[in-house]
């Protein structure tokens, strides 16, 4: 028989096993209806929280944008008209002088004498320095002490030639003895020819003592003090003399630019140019362009200008750096277009212009050459059209637009209204 049946103990012993599973099957129910109940609250607080701060505010946004789209922009605008445009190469340029002489000795000897003050202003041939010419002037005096032997000498020489040469004629000397005197007297005219040019040398030297200076200009920080003892072989010189009026620029123009000038830098015609300080803000003096250099750098790809100016009150100062503005040409009666207009993008360069429906429209355009804030309009737009000057940034095609009082006003001609300070009107 079955031991399942025949033994009362082990069913006792597997009764309890088939009823075990059945308390954890209740706790499971339990535990899922907790869980349901927590999601439904969660998903209960998400739509409250949803509907009573994110709905009001997606409900608003659509009218916003409406409102921006619809609103006009407040731009300025200018119209555009015919004027003059200048072609005007600026370049970098230094100050050079037409004449910078270091004065230096011609003779050895000792500095007695300065004629001259730092930073004054002297003429070619004004006395500057004094050498002590006293060793020079015994040698000027010995040299005419020889010419004057040598010449005694060769008037003796002479005198017996004549007489050489009469005696000769009448067969009472050798004719010998006349023609050797004839060729003493050469030795000592060529005697005489050195002595004479031993004494010009003396008076170059007593005369290189007196130093004068070379050029009219103003004279520099002195080198050397009197008492010194200067030489031909000094480096420094005695002191340097400027000439600063007139004064000249020089500067390089590229290549490129090079037959824009040449074709206008003719005989008897002068471009103006200008001189501006380093931040090119200030204008220092007005010249005119006085020479071309005769080749090209083949490093720079530039060539070298040079321009004149009278600089009568000083205000260019050697070696300075300055900027050059040399006017080539003059386009007159030209179409064109405020600088300010000018826009840069996927066009290429355009601008915004304002229809007759207060509406903008991207238009490409074509520049020429660019004279402060105006450039050329080579195509693109026309006299009497309008573009917009401020305000560019917040634009697209197809906006309105909206030109406040003052800038209408400009733009058709009539002054605006100024206004006093503490807002008074002008009377």
């Amino acid at each position: 028989m079955d031991e399942r049946v025949d033994n009362p103990q082990t069913e006792t012993r597997h009764a309890p096993l088939s009823r075990g599973p059945a308390p954890p099957v209740v706790r499971r129910s339990r535990s899922r209806a907790w869980l349901g109940l927590i999601l439904v609250l969660v998903v209960a607080l998400g739509g409250a929280y949803w509907f009573l701060y994110r709905a009001p505010q997606t409900t608003n946004r659509p009218s916003a944008g409406r409102a921006t789209e619809t609103a006009p922009q407040p731009v300025g605008a200018e119209t555009i008209a015919n004027g003059d445009i200048r072609i005007i190469l600026n370049e970098l340029g230094t100050v050079t002088p037409l004449a910078n002489v270091t004065v230096k000795t011609q003779i050895n000897g000792q500095l007695t004498t300065e004629g001259f003050e730092e930073g004054q202003t002297v003429k070619a041939g004004d006395f500057l320095a004094q050498i002590d010419d006293r060793p020079y002037k015994v040698a000027l005096e010995q040299a005419q002490g020889t010419l004057a032997h040598d010449q005694a000498l060769l008037g003796q020489a002479q005198t017996d030639l004549k007489r050489y040469q009469t005696l000769a004629r009448q067969d009472s000397i050798a004719k010998q003895q006349a023609d050797d005197q004839v060729f003493l007297v050469a030795q000592y005219q060529g005697s005489v020819l050195t002595d004479q040019a031993q004494i010009d040398s003396a008076k170059l030297n007593v005369a290189y003592c007196h130093i004068v200076s070379p050029v009219t200009g103003r004279v520099g920080l002195r080198q050397v003090d009197p008492g010194n003892y200067v030489q031909t072989s000094d480096t420094n010189g005695i002191v340097v003399v400027t000439q600063e009026q007139p004064i000249s620029v020089i500067f390089s123009v590229t290549e490129d630019s090079l037959p824009s000038v040449v074709k206008q830098f003719k005989p008897g015609t002068q471009l103006p140019v200008q001189a501006y300080d380093r931040s090119n803000t200030t204008l220092l003096a007005t010249g005119t362009l006085t020479n071309v250099d005769n080749q090209i750098n083949t490093t720079t790809g530039t060539v070298n200008m040079r321009a004149t100016f009278p600089n009568e009150d000083f205000a260019l100062f050697p070696n300075q750096f300055v900027n050059a503005r040399l006017l080539v040409d003059t386009l007159h009666n030209v179409v064109r277009v405020p600088v300010a207009a000018v826009q840069q993008g996927a066009p290429g360069t355009f601008v915004y212009v304002i229809n007759q429906d207060s509406t903008v429209t991207v238009r490409p355009i074509k520049l020429g050459p660019t004279d402060g804030a105006y450039s050329e309009v080579v195509s693109g737009l026309s006299a009497g059209d309008r573009v917009v000057t401020d305000g560019t940034d917040r634009l697209r095609d197809g906006q309105k637009v909206t030109i406040p009082a003052p800038a209408k006003q400009a733009a058709a001609g009539q002054p605006a209204p100024q206004h006093r300070r503490g807002g008074k009107s002008a009377q």
